[in-house]
């Protein structure tokens, strides 16, 4: 079930309207009916929250109470007096009202991506420019292989390869590897989030190539994103503080005297500049994204492979601070040898409670973020490890299409045909077709191609018989078909002609061989 920025809001209206106990209250020498005080409506509403799983038992009163005061500015609360927006709710004997008009918040109606360029589309094999995708057009060339196309393309198991070569496909840019990550990194968010469609939850224009490649690829061992430009990275002595409580008690690196409450006065320094950010980390672009990973938390599994896809949508500054306060949070909340931070609230929920908003938030005032910030966190922090590891399914799956587009082709001299490219659209046919078209689209041009052989005449008698038998050892059946007996291949296939010896030569052995001789004279 999908998630909408307006959905937990109104869930939440509709539960604390139809249970909150109402009654009369005397108040100023009257009463007022159907009404309720401060503390009880925190009270009901702490306890709603608690036992909510969109929320969960994290939620602290003083959250309650900060819900309770955007009730009352939304008018979906009133005072007796019929006052709302300006006022401020107060935890008290105060007393409230629920307004006669609808509080519900409406579903924003969302602009459709006219321009289909806005949509993610991977590159083909033979495309590589950024067109939109025309359906249901029929291809221009028809892709049925004729019989010399097809002789130049089977020519290897008969032994004869000539006019060919290998054309290498042109060299994939940066920017279009950038797109390649972009393409498959949404689609993959949408198959895990088991959604038919992203409309209304993740603006494809939002999401930058870039970032997703710079995330995967510029990490150190542990993980961590390296960036570039060090004046986008967090102040040095932020990075301290942090390591100062990340090691406690042998963080001290700049050696600070340490003082009763030093640690609390740090994780102040940390929680200030985290606080002053001008944008949550996972930004306001992703927010939709992130609500809709709420429903899938009780599968852990999925949860973590949904956030681990998310995550490297963030700019990478913005990914590695959530990656630092992550680690910082569960450390803290697992070092034993760390005093309390604080008298009153566990550690585990004042890390929430402190960094939950700088997490996740929304534009809108009129939302529940801080309320799912806490849930999303406290999941997020359990499970940072496993969130920021490599992706290696998603990566598995782009390098897979990378190099499917650098392979080489080999191209036939003469060929009419690029069958490369990917067909314009495809027609399901029965079975039997399919296995009628199988035995027209490969015996007749094999028997077309067995005839040619011995139809022939400039092929050598000698070379026509080894071809031949070369044929008849790829296609049995065939070849089989065209000779079933000895006497019709007798008729077609030339027999050897037979070698003649060389005449002997005889000779008289009963005179005994007498050289030629010749006298020389020599005159004195």
């Amino acid at each position: 079930k999908r998630h909408n920025i307006a959905a937990p809001w109104n869930e939440t209206i509709k539960l604390f309207r139809g249970g909150m106990p109402l009654r009369r209250h005397w108040a100023h020498f009257r009463y007022y009916d159907c009404s309720f005080t401060g503390s009880e409506a925190v009270d009901y509403l702490h306890e709603l929250l608690r036992r909510n799983y969109n929320f969960g038992p994290e939620v602290t009163r003083y959250q309650t109470l900060q819900l309770l005061r955007k009730f009352l500015k939304a008018h979906v609360i009133e005072d007796i007096k019929g006052r709302h927006g300006t006022e401020d709710f107060e935890d008290s004997g105060h007393l409230y009202r629920f307004p006669m008009l609808s509080p519900l918040k409406s579903f924003p109606t969302r602009p459709v991506l006219r321009d289909s360029s806005d949509l993610p589309r991977l590159i083909r094999w033979d495309d590589y420019e950024e067109l939109p995708q025309r359906e249901n057009i029929a291809p221009l060339k028809s892709a049925v292989m004729t019989s010399d196309l097809w002789n130049k393309r089977h020519s290897v198991a008969i032994g004869d390869v000539h006019e060919c070569k290998l054309i290498r496909r042109k060299e994939i840019t940066p920017k279009q590897v950038d797109h390649i990550w972009k393409s498959m990194t949404v689609a993959h968010l949408q198959r895990v989030l088991g959604l038919k469609s992203l409309d209304g939850v993740l603006n494809p224009t939002h999401v930058n190539g870039k970032h997703i490649v710079h995330n995967v690829f510029s990490v150190n061992k542990t993980g961590i994103v390296l960036l570039e430009n060090k004046a986008e990275d967090m102040p040095y002595w932020v990075i301290s503080a942090m390591k100062c409580l990340a090691n406690w008690p042998n963080g001290n690196e700049s050696k600070q005297p340490v003082y009763p409450g030093f640690e609390r006065d740090v994780l102040r320094t940390v929680g200030d500049y985290f606080q002053r950010l001008k944008e949550p980390l996972l930004t306001y672009h992703l927010y939709e994204v992130f609500v809709n990973i709420l429903s899938l938390l009780q599968e852990q599994e999925v949860a973590t492979e949904a956030l681990q896809v998310s995550c490297l949508l963030l700019p990478p500054p913005n990914r590695r601070r959530l990656q630092l306060l992550l680690r910082l949070m569960a450390r803290v909340c697992q070092n034993p040898h760390l005093p309390p931070l604080n008298d009153t609230i566990a550690t585990r929920t004042l890390m929430v409670q402190m960094f939950s908003h700088c997490v996740l938030g929304s534009v809108d005032d009129m939302d529940l973020d801080e309320l799912l910030a806490t849930k999303l966190v406290t999941f997020m922090m359990e499970h940072h490890n496993a969130i920021f590891q490599d992706p290696r399914k998603l990566r598995h799956q782009v390098e897979e299409h990378l190099s499917h587009l650098k392979r080489v082709q080999i191209k036939y001299a003469g060929s009419d045909t690029d069958f490369s490219a990917s067909p314009a659209f495809c027609k399901q046919i029965s079975r039997v077709e399919s296995e009628e078209q199988k035995v027209i689209g490969t015996q007749t041009p094999l028997q077309e191609l067995l005839e040619g052989l011995i139809a022939d005449k400039e092929l050598p008698a000698k070379d026509k018989r080894k071809r031949l038998k070369q044929f008849q050892r790829s296609y049995p059946e065939v070849y089989h078909n065209r000779f079933p007996t000895e006497e019709s291949k007798a008729a077609v296939i030339p027999e050897k002609t037979p070698r003649l010896k060389p005449p002997l030569m005889f000779f008289n052995i009963k005179k005994p061989f007498q050289p030629f001789q010749r006298s020389w004279s020599f005159r004195a």
